[in-house]
This record gives C-alpha cells, sequence and structure tokens, in this order.
C-alpha cells in the first residue's frame, strides 16, 4: 500500500514537472507540438502536455539596446569611428516572425547599421559630420524600420552618440582649432589697443586745444587788464606819453613779483643780473608787443 502511494505521488510529480512552467513578466515562450510552432506562452502559470509539446525558447518583450561601433571614412577621405546606439523590442503581434526568420537578430542588426552608415557618412566631409550626426540618425531609423518590422521588430530609436577621429586628425583638427582662436584673439587684441590709442590721442589733442585756449585766454586777459590800466592813467596823466606809461606799469609787476618771492621763507630763487636797467630789453620788448595789440 504505501509503494503505491509512493508510486502515484513521484507520477503526480513528474506530472507536474514536464506540465506546469512559469513565464516571467515581459517574456513570452514558443510552444512547439511535435516540432511544429502551436502557440505562445505569455507571462505567468501555463501548461503544457508532456512529451508532446516542447518550449521552443524564450522572446524578451523589453525595450533592448545595441551599441554598434562603425568605422569608415568621409568625403574628404579621413576615417572615423561612430558609435550608433540603436533601441528596439519585439512587437507582441509577430513573435512567429522575431523567433523563427533572424537565426542571429544581433549580428543582422549589426550588419544593416553598418551598411547603412557607411553610405551616408562617405558624402559627407568631416567638418559636417558632427552638425549633421541628427541626419545620420534619420536615415539609419528610415531604412531600418521597415527592414526590422519585416522580421518582427519595432525600431524605437536610432542614435549617433559618438564621433572619433583618428588621433592625428583630432590633434590637426586641435591646432587648427588653436591657431583660428590665437589669430582671433590678436586681432582683438589689435583692435582694442587701437581704440585705446585713438582715444588717448584724441584726449590729448583736446588737452592741447584747452591748454591753448587757456594761454590765450590768459594772455588776452594781460593784454586787457594792461590796456584798461593804461587807459586809466592817461586819462588821469594825459602830459605822461603812453610808452612812459607802460615802463611804469611793467616796474609795479616787476617788482610785484619780486615781493611775492621775497615774502616766502623757503624760496630759493637765485636772480642773476638783476638789476632793473637789464631789462630795459624786455621792456621794450613788451612795450612793442602791447602797443601793437592796443592799436589793433
Amino acid at each position: 500500500m504505501v509503494i503505491i502511494l509512493y508510486g502515484i505521488f513521484f507520477v503526480l510529480f513528474f506530472t507536474i514537472l514536464f506540465t506546469v512552467f512559469i513565464i516571467p513578466q515581459q517574456s513570452v515562450a514558443v510552444i512547439e507540438r511535435l516540432g511544429k510552432f502551436k502557440r505562445v506562452a505569455t507571462a505567468g502559470l501555463n501548461f503544457k502536455i508532456p512529451f508532446i509539446d516542447n518550449i521552443a525558447g524564450a522572446v524578451n518583450l523589453r525595450v533592448q539596446q545595441l551599441d554598434v561601433m562603425i568605422e569608415t571614412k568621409t568625403q574628404d577621405n579621413v576615417f572615423v569611428h561612430i558609435m550608433v546606439s540603436v533601441q528596439y523590442c519585439i512587437s507582441e503581434d509577430k513573435i512567429y516572425e522575431a523567433f523563427y526568420k533572424l537565426v542571429s537578430p544581433i549580428k543582422q542588426i549589426q550588419a544593416f547599421v553598418f551598411d547603412v552608415v557607411r553610405a551616408k557618412v562617405p558624402t559627407i566631409i568631416l567638418d559636417d559630420v558632427f552638425s549633421k550626426k541628427d541626419e545620420i540618425a534619420v536615415a539609419i531609423r528610415k531604412e531600418l524600420n521597415n527592414i526590422l518590422q519585416s522580421f518582427g521588430y519595432t525600431l524605437l530609436q536610432a542614435l549617433v552618440t559618438d564621433i572619433q577621429p583618428n588621433e592625428n586628425v583630432k590633434n590637426a583638427m586641435n591646432e587648427i582649432n588653436t591657431a583660428q582662436r590665437l589669430r582671433m584673439a590678436a586681432h582683438e587684441k589689435a583692435e582694442a589697443e587701437k581704440i585705446v590709442r585713438v582715444k588717448q590721442a584724441e584726449g590729448e589733442a583736446e588737452a592741447n586745444i584747452l591748454h591753448g585756449q587757456g594761454i590765450a585766454g590768459q594772455r588776452q586777459a594781460i593784454i586787457d587788464g594792461f590796456k584798461k590800466s593804461m587807459e586809466e592813467l592817461h586819462g588821469s596823466t594825459p602830459y605822461i606819453k603812453p610808452e612812459d606809461l607802460m615802463h611804469m606799469i611793467l616796474m609795479i609787476q616787476y617788482f610785484d613779483v619780486l615781493r611775492e618771492i621775497g615774502g616766502d621763507a623757503k624760496t630759493n630763487t637765485i636772480f642773476l643780473n638783476h638789476a632793473p636797467s637789464s631789462i630795459s630789453d624786455a621792456l621794450k620788448q613788451l612795450n612793442d608787443t602791447v602797443l601793437a595789440k592796443a592799436t589793433l
């Protein structure tokens, strides 16, 4: 009796073992019956006929990413390495095509990406490859989408994530960029120095003009003062000649200057040939100048 119970137990155990199976979430199993496709088992608890039904394989329904590194050359014969990231998933209504039509899906998707990139990039020069990477990605999506759909795959996104020229080309590009920036910096610096010098020259010119105007005004004020003093003295003493009046005014100015210099205790001025008679020539020249101005 015990042996029969154990026998029944083992039969039930192996029946359950070969009949019941569990499929994880976001996965499906392809069931074949006697070697022929029968159905698709979805996630959860499933049953099959022992020794007749067979699980041929599982299919992952999650979004997958394939990174493809491609070496190609540009229109100007520069070799570059381009990294393309392809994001795809298997359509739930095309499990049969995805499982049976492609033997090695990864290698075949890579081959499609290689073909598209090596047909597109050689039509673009190196400088434009970086700015037109979105165009390359669009070309990849356009070409791959129709192809992959026929095999049960849905292309979600194709991104050009990296572009790497050869090391020598990269160094040359950096040197060219550095030279251009240095040339621009030198030009801007020269322009700034030019502006500073022009502004300094304009400032000096304006300062000289103002200085000259000040000196001219000062001289005009002195001449006007002399003229007014002479007119007042001539009005009060009409019998004195104009040249004698000028001589008197200049002598008064002369003594005023001496008084101001001598009144400063810290002065160290030395006078040479200090006699009043030594300035007769200067007085004569000033007198001629003032009189010539007064007659204008």
